[in-house]
């Protein structure tokens, strides 16, 4: 399956052009999850809350929740999904019409990955992870996905004394690119993370997966890619989690920001997170709910069309019901930004001298449910 254009999200608009796209744009999210969330993690400090289940048990817990939303998911290869278990995932699309979107090379989990993936300056090591890429690309165009994520968690380091971060970088891009080239017309998109497992995971923030884009498209070579580049497509992109941009204290409207002006938002992973901290994997909306309301005011400035993917580790609840609040909070998040003045905010925005905190007294009566109890706001003075 060919990727989809998303040049779409650069498009640049004046304020009354804007204006016009948010009063006729919605946001239509459609969910995905990654299977992974079906059953309990590893943890390094209690034992497991739930049972483990496997994959057939998993999807027969996802398949129940269709008619709620959740309309893809997600899988690691070679753990969730490989070649012995795809006559299972092929079936579960017939029979529940839930579609797998992405297949996820497994790169931080192995003991040969201890000190790195395709950047591991081991070319063992570094091989190994290359081919696994190569066949986690192969089963993305077998089961006719959209996106294939890479996530360099285990790429990087803990004392950064005396390391080549060059040649560190380098590898990982010329691995990536390798890959791509060997299987082409596969997008890629990369979720960056600052840190955990490493101490320092590179291409750990949403600049540096950007440049890592760049990167990587700069060295294909296979003529499919080559002219899917020229043809204006975006081969390397972006899967931005809201958990990682806030451990990396990214603010979540301008960090997702910059894939769009890109064309380079394939795809995202949506949970709640505190400002830095470990990675929680919260269920969305219930940390800063207004940064999900300024990202999703982002998402609807230009035209997001992809899929909203949930990314979340609900010990201590049943995994439906964390999907379903999840769900509703992107719903209501939508609901609510859709019902914003966004001619008065356009001008605010671009008028601060003239607005002065208009935004924030606006917002403030925006989200509350006792309006009469608070005085009117007064109009702009254009």
């Amino acid at each position: 399956m060919a990727p989809k254009k998303l040049s779409y999200q650069a498009a640049r608009r004046s304020p009354e052009e804007l204006v016009k796209h948010l009063k006729s744009f919605k946001l239509e999210p459609k969910f995905s999850a990654g299977i992974w969330c079906f059953s309990p993690p590893h943890s390094r400090f209690h034992e497991k809350y739930k049972p483990d289940l496997n994959i057939e048990r998993r999807l027969e817990i996802a398949a129940k929740l269709s008619d709620y939303g959740l309309k893809g998911l997600e899988a690691h290869y070679p753990n969730e999904i490989n070649e012995e278990n795809l006559r299972v995932w092929k079936q579960f699309e017939k029979d529940a019409g839930i579609k797998l979107i992405t297949v996820i090379p497994l790169l931080f989990f192995g003991k040969e990955f201890e000190f790195g993936s395709q950047s591991s300056p081991i070319e063992k090591a570094r091989r190994k992870a290359i081919e696994l890429v190569k066949r986690a690309l192969m089963l993305n165009i077998e089961m006719k996905t959209e996106f294939a994520i890479v996530w360099p968690g285990i790429d990087g380091y803990e004392n950064p004394f005396g390391i080549d971060f060059t040649s560190m970088r380098a590898r990982f891009a010329e691995g990536i690119a390798e890959a791509m080239d060997t299987v082409p017309g596969v997008r890629l998109a990369i979720e960056p993370k600052p840190y955990e497992p490493r101490g320092h995971i590179i291409y750990g923030t949403t600049a540096e997966g950007m440049l890592l884009c760049h990167e990587v498209e700069s060295l294909l070579k296979n003529p499919k890619n080559k002219k899917m580049l020229n043809d204006g497509y975006t081969l390397c992109c972006l899967n931005p989690e809201i958990g990682h941009a806030l451990m990396a204290y990214e603010d979540l409207p301008y960090a997702y920001s910059l894939p769009l002006s890109e064309g380079r938002l394939a795809h995202m992973h949506l949970n709640s997170q505190p400002l830095g901290n470990y990675d929680q994997d919260l269920n969305v909306g219930v940390v800063s709910p207004e940064q999900l309301d300024a990202l999703m005011y982002v998402l609807k400035m230009h035209g997001y069309r992809e899929w909203f993917g949930l990314d979340i580790n609900p010990e201590r609840m049943p995994i439906e019901m964390a999907i379903k609040i999840s769900i509703d909070a992107v719903r209501a998040s939508n609901d609510h930004i859709n019902e914003l003045d966004h001619e008065s905010i356009a001008y605010a925005t671009n008028h601060p001298d003239k607005a002065r905190g208009w935004i924030e007294a606006y917002l403030v009566r925006a989200r509350t449910r006792q309006l009469k109890k608070l005085p009117p706001l007064p109009p702009i003075k254009k």
